[in-house]
């Protein structure tokens, strides 16, 4: 009793003085609590500030309003024509011209930005889940079905995507965005598989998986808890790129004739129509080559912030 009563005196002697009440913290100590921002939120914190994301997604939107609700903007039916008014230019109430066939390139300008908008956003979405899961999968457990996802992600990256396409749908006689679709994820989940594959095993080597791994923590929690969340960025930077280029891809196949097909209204269509006529009215190949544009450089631009944002090597 007397040394355990000696050494608790000795401990207190030893101890710093606490003051009365509640702590309050130091400056120091509050700038550093703000500092301590998690990924997303600090990445977040830097796109408000990024002119390049703030117009680019103001853009989008703008897109996916028209897309959703054409009615918005314009009263006007794209398949309503009159041959009549065959490639007449600009007129009250229908500021970009008629086309070869009479229809109001206006209208039909503001309808197709929903072929366009629908085939990207799905063709992403899918070809990320895929490409997502399977070299998740292959990344975190290795192995033979790593090697296999491999060789199988290289016989797809030597296919030519536009002679692809030529070849699938050619045979598909379809009028709907689907075929189109499953195409683009059939060819495009490659990339993003090995996208994710490599953020996998890099993020699955970090001390805190480890450690999970040594508490006793079963592949399902570490790969969704730990691995998944910490290796998601890479493949969400390049989804975001690739989704301008498959709206590329989608009016590139329909100005080949092998892509959507009337009477669905697209931007491909319109400038397959218009090219032959590019002398004598320009303004059927501009407004729905313009509106191609804009979008596909808005989805890139969008996906040129997020990956500075995201990427700590770029701060």
């Amino acid at each position: 009793m007397d040394l355990a009563l000696e050494e608790a005196e000795s401990l207190e002697k030893t101890l710093p003085d606490v003051p009365d009440g509640p702590a309050v913290p130091s400056p120091s100590d509050a700038a550093s609590a703000g500092r301590a921002r998690s990924l997303w939120s600090d990445a977040w914190h830097q796109l408000r500030r990024n002119p390049v994301f703030v117009i680019s997604a103001l853009l989008i939107l703008f897109l996916v309003f028209i897309a959703i609700w054409p009615q918005a903007i314009t009263s006007g039916d794209p398949l309503q024509c009159d041959l009549s008014k065959s490639q007449a230019g600009s007129e009250p109430g229908h500021p970009f011209g008629y086309d070869t066939q009479g229809c109001d390139v206006y209208t039909r300008t503001v309808y197709g930005a929903k072929a366009s908008i629908t085939v990207g956003i799905c063709a992403t979405v899918g070809a990320a889940l895929l490409g997502s899961l399977l070299g998740g999968l292959a990344g975190f457990f290795g192995g033979w079905g790593d090697a296999t996802l491999s060789r199988v992600a290289d016989i797809f990256f030597g296919i030519p995507v536009v002679l692809g396409g030529l070849v699938f749908l050619s045979v598909v006689t379809s009028t709907t965005v689907w075929p189109v679709v499953g195409f683009i994820v059939l060819l495009g989940w490659p990339q993003i598989a090995r996208i994710a594959r490599g953020s996998v095993i890099t993020a699955k080597q970090h001390d805190y998986v480890q450690a999970a791994r040594a508490l006793g923590a079963g592949n399902g929690r570490m790969l969704t808890r730990h691995v998944a969340p910490n290796a998601v960025a890479p493949v969400i930077v390049v989804a975001t790129i690739a989704l301008g280029t498959y709206i590329a891809l989608e009016a590139t196949l329909s100005f080949l004739g092998v892509g959507l097909r009337p009477p669905t209204v697209s931007w491909g269509i319109d400038i397959s129509n218009a090219a032959p006529q590019i002398r004598n009215a320009p303004h059927m190949l501009l407004w729905p080559a313009g509106a191609l544009s804009i979008t596909v450089l808005a989805f890139i631009m969008l996906g040129d912030a997020v990956r500075d944002a995201l990427d700590p090597k770029l701060r």
